[in-house]
């Protein structure tokens, strides 16, 4: 499995791939130049408690992280990750 991102100047998502087929998606919304709104993640239900959205969200933090980047968490599973770990602070706004 690989994740993958997708981005353009209004949107953009990350997408987990398995066998060449999409199983996890987060999307997300600019909010400027230098922020992004996490709106939605979807898990694919056999893939469910596999932790696939957690590795989104850390691929988005990472992005966010690399080019100094803020997120705001709109999506009810982003923001519980985000409300539990305060390790990810740094990225909010």
């Amino acid at each position: 499995m690989e994740v993958t991102q997708k981005n353009n100047d209004k949107h953009g998502s990350f997408e987990v791939i398995d066998q060449e087929k999409s199983v996890a998606q987060m999307t997300y919304t600019w909010a400027g130049p230098t922020k992004f709104i996490i709106d939605h993640t979807e898990v694919s239900s056999e893939y469910a408690g596999k932790g696939l959205g957690k590795q989104l969200l850390m691929a988005a933090v990472t992005y966010a992280r690399k080019e100094n980047l803020k997120i705001m968490p709109l999506c009810p599973f982003a923001k519980s990750v985000f409300d539990k770990d305060p390790a990810l602070a740094d990225v909010l706004f």
